[in-house]
């Protein structure tokens, strides 16, 4: 169920201390029979351990599971309830707890009657079954741990060896009793009185440490019980090397920590990273993105945070006419994925600069967006439907930014790290009533407005339906390359396909967006006669949110946050340049759990694998900045463009 874990969970669990392997997060299923659906609601989840209270029946020759002696006339016996479950299951997956991996199982019996007869006759109903709970003869046997009125330490001995105990962290065990403990519980009230709301207090959190330190000192994990029992209590126990995190909620409790080392960043070392094979791919992607390949976990790290630039705010705000527009936009990039990037990071160019606005990033015939209605509403200055590219509904066109630029002598600029042919970079140069049509999106490509467009996907220009070779038409206006590193600075038109920028970004590959910003800034610069426009994406923060992977979104963000530190250098440069940094949505409802700002560590879950409608943030840097502030629908970005250009649509 749970994956091999990458960077961070790897660190939270060697830095806590925890005395489990690492491939798992140990989930007691605490009070389990008073589930509605007692053993199965927590087998499905394949939590660690399950709970069972038993008591004698009243001639003492059964044993009942109940809370509390009321509820023993209605109560079913262990072996309806537990025993005679796990077999089943175990002979259906011929001698584990589970088909599909080697996991262990412990069942937790909690004796609520006495020592006599109640652990006797427990102990004769599991001897039935060797195969099934006695680890000498099958390894994979469920690990059976007694609590509640357990017998002294010195007569564990008189149990059979696959009978283990619950020890208590005051008792002074021998090195033979320790041998017969399971592990060790003590109840949390003791030391704490944590509700489960914000951090527990530093003395309180002192006092559980030192149970920790201690129980992990003599080679045993440690589980709490009356424990808070939610997100952040969970994530809080965790990190502090909790081996076993109690819970009455085992569902919810297991979906938070699937996956887990996707819900995790830290800046750390990549010593640390084991190799894994499996991949965060993005189910959500339209026909240009298709063939991304997903974020490989093993090198998703950061060992060194990103150099950031302090811009010098002499021209931000200025009041004079722009000569150039650099428009910026994170696809998917909400506030969410802005903090957890500072958070690793510690810090982001984006958020030194002082202007800053809310998005509203409603489509016009859904609240929700998604990038086709988002990035032709920003584009065209014009409410546009979902998967509709700069079109109305019958099909007529809404010019964009770079048509209505582009015949006045603005020289026009595409960048994305993604596909030139997906739905936000095609917003700024194509037409159609469906984002999926990228032939008819690329053929606009030939009305020659773009100075420059450059990211991945030459598929799109070769391997086409319509029949023609579109990047030989193009090469009769256009340069055709291949790489950020062979682009020309001159004012020559380009058209640069270089397929790193469909794939995602790793700690190498981080200035890449940067590079290619610096060098398609120059091109501009020399190619307009009036001045330029340049749409800068940062397309695959979009992608980490639908592939709820937390690592490549923070990667992501950083690539684009270096991209705005190259537009923000030459804007205090030049002085005639203003910087738009926004996105057109936000991706996968990201929620911060948890962080620690002196590790450099995010915790986060995403609430969907799908675009959310959140507002999204609006940064503003260089002459007219100020106009950006404020809270406004999408299609206003066009506008204030033209506005500050004093240039009528």
């Amino acid at each position: 169920m749970y994956k091999r874990w990458s960077l961070l969970a790897l660190i939270a669990v060697s830095s806590a201390g925890s005395l489990f392997a690492q491939s798992r997060i140990y989930i007691h299923s605490h009070n389990d029979y008073c589930q509605r659906v007692p053993f199965y609601q927590a087998y499905s989840q394949q939590v660690y351990s399950i709970e069972a209270d038993i008591y004698t029946n009243a001639d003492e020759t059964g044993l009942l599971v109940a809370h509390d002696r009321d509820e023993l006339p209605t109560a079913l016996t262990i072996d309806e309830l537990y025993i005679n479950p796990i077999v089943t299951q175990f002979k259906r997956n011929q001698g584990k707890p589970w088909a599909d991996n080697d996991h262990t199982l412990q069942l937790m019996i909690d004796l609520k009657t006495e020592e006599h007869p109640t652990l006797d006759l427990l102990v004769k109903k599991l001897q039935q079954y060797p195969e099934v709970f006695d680890p000498s003869v099958n390894p994979k046997a469920v690990k059976v741990l007694i609590t509640g009125n357990t017998p002294k330490p010195e007569d564990f001995k008189n149990y059979p060896d696959f009978i283990f105990f619950d020890g208590r962290p005051q008792y002074d065990y021998t090195p033979e009793q320790l041998e017969r403990i399971g592990l060790v519980s003590d109840s949390f009230d003791k030391y704490s009185h944590w509700n489960g709301k914000g951090a527990i207090i530093a003395p309180e959190k002192d006092k559980i440490n030192q149970v920790i330190h201690k129980v992990h000192n003599w080679g045993k994990p440690v589980r709490f019980w009356g424990t808070p029992d939610g997100v952040t209590a969970w994530n809080t126990f965790h990190d502090m090397g909790i081996d076993i995190i109690n819970t009455d909620k085992p569902e919810l409790c297991s979906d938070f920590f699937k996956d887990f080392d996707r819900k995790n960043m830290q800046l750390a070392e990549k010593t640390v990273v084991q190799v894994s094979e499996e991949k965060a791919s993005a189910t959500r992607l339209d026909k240009a993105t298709r063939s991304f390949e997903g974020f490989d976990q093993s090198s998703s790290y950061l060992n060194q945070p990103v150099e950031i630039y302090q811009p010098t705010f002499q021209s931000d705000n200025a009041d004079r006419t722009p000569k150039n527009i650099i428009l910026m936009i994170g696809d998917g990039m909400g506030l969410a994925q802005i903090c957890a990037a500072q958070t690793v990071n510690q810090a982001l160019t984006m958020l030194q600069l002082k202007h800053i606005g809310l998005l509203k990033t409603q489509a016009k015939d859904q609240y929700t967006t998604d990038s086709a209605g988002a990035g032709s509403s920003i584009a065209t200055g014009q409410p546009t439907c979902n998967r509709y590219i700069s079109a109305n509904e019958d099909g007529s066109i809404n010019p964009s930014l770079t048509e209505i630029l582009a015949p006045r002598q603005y020289a026009c600029g595409i960048v994305t790290l993604g596909n030139i042919a997906d739905a936000t970079p095609a917003a700024f140069y194509g037409h159609t009533t469906e984002r999926d049509q990228t032939d008819e999106i690329t053929r606009w490509l030939l009305k020659g407005n773009l100075s420059l467009l450059n990211g991945s996907g030459m598929s799109t220009l070769t391997d086409r339906k319509d029949g023609i070779n579109l990047k030989e038409e193009l090469a009769k206006q256009y340069v055709i390359s291949t790489s950020v590193d062979e682009m020309n600075t001159n004012g020559d038109k380009e058209i640069c396909v270089d397929e790193r920028m469909g794939k995602a970004t790793t700690e190498k590959s981080l200035p890449l967006l940067a590079e290619a910003t610096q060098k398609a800034i120059q091109k501009l610069k020399n190619a307009g006669s009036k001045g330029f426009f340049l749409m800068i994406e940062g397309a695959k923060v979009d992608y980490a949110g639908h592939a709820n992977f937390l690592p490549g979104s923070v990667l992501e963000t950083l690539s684009f946050d270096q991209a705005v530190a190259e537009a923000l250098r030459f804007a205090d440069q030049n002085g005639e340049t203003l910087v738009i940094v926004t996105a057109d949505h936000e991706t996968g409802g990201l929620t911060l759990v948890d962080g620690n700002v002196d590790k450099k560590k995010i915790t986060a879950r995403y609430m969907t694998d799908d675009h959310t409608p959140i507002m999204v943030p609006v940064f503003a840097y260089g002459p007219g900045s100020s106009k950006f502030c404020g809270a406004y629908q999408n299609t206003e970005i066009f506008h204030k463009i033209l506005e500050i250009l004093q240039i009528k649509p």
